[in-house]
């Protein structure tokens, strides 16, 4: 009973052999994959990869890196794309200011009608922080007393006083398999005091395999041992961790369908 909440599987470390790649994770118990949107320009792409597998949904969105090339200028391109039933979330968007792939301002005004679209459409927002957690926290703030929208800090790195905020905002936390690094003792601290109906699990796949993949080729089936790792820095049961992160994500993104439950004979 587990989930990937944010994963890549058009990239092509993942593309080469994708079959395989979906057939451990279901093999894993993972129920359900969201692969996640970077580029407009790839977003049939994306959304053919979801409608082909009926467990796999999609985003729609510009990542903060491509916001120079193919920002969103307004809600109205993301929303449009939202109709289609596979589309469960607007993103990733955000602010990256460790890399200087694209321009703050180009970031900044992205981010604004990615918020837009998710306030007008329901649709968790998809949010990518790097190196930029204050300006972060005061755009969502801003943009929350203007109306109130879902959405999740994904594979979070990020402050103490980032996930704090997110969560008063009404956020989610998600934790990738940086959680299970030997020198992210900082995060697992943070982790460990966040209300659980706030705590969501992710890969990032292809990036960031966690230990002991670590190194190799991230994939939806490795999020398993992220849940591992942040059961025991809960020092809770990780058959419990799975339904309470597996919970909050029908809870998000609440557009797709829960599988249900197995009889009991």
């Amino acid at each position: 009973m587990l989930v990937d909440s944010h994963c890549h599987l058009d990239f092509d470390s993942l593309a080469e052999d994708r079959a395989a790649v979906l057939d451990r994770a279901w093999g894993a118990g993972i129920e359900t994959i969201v692969t996640i949107c970077t580029r407009m320009s790839r977003f049939g792409e994306i959304l053919a990869i979801a409608a082909a597998h009926e467990r796999v949904y999609c985003s729609v969105g510009v990542h903060p890196h491509n916001a120079d090339e193919e920002g969103i200028g307004n809600a109205a391109q993301l929303v449009g794309k939202t109709e289609n039933g596979k589309v469960v979330g607007i993103g990733e968007t955000g602010l990256d200011y460790f890399y200087t792939n694209s321009r703050p301002d180009a970031q900044r005004a992205s981010f604004l009608a990615h918020i837009a679209a998710a306030r007008e459409t329901g649709l968790p927002l998809i949010v990518h922080a790097r190196d930029a957690d204050k300006e972060t926290m005061e755009i969502l703030s801003a943009e929350r007393e203007r109306g109130a929208f879902p959405g999740v800090i994904h594979c979070f790195t990020g402050s103490r006083a980032l996930a704090e905020r997110a969560v008063a905002l009404g956020l989610y936390i998600s934790f990738s398999g940086i959680l299970t690094f030997k020198k992210a003792e900082e995060l697992r601290e943070i982790a460990c005091d966040l209300p659980e109906d706030r705590l969501l699990v992710e890969t990032d796949a292809p990036f960031l395999a966690p230990v002991p993949h670590r190194g190799k080729t991230n994939e939806p089936s490795f999020v398993v041992h992220t849940a591992q790792c942040l059961a025991t820095v809960r020092d809770m049961p990780v058959e419990r961790l799975e339904r309470v992160t597996t919970d909050n994500f029908y809870r998000l993104f609440n557009k797709i369908d829960r599988p249900a439950a197995p009889a009991v004979s």
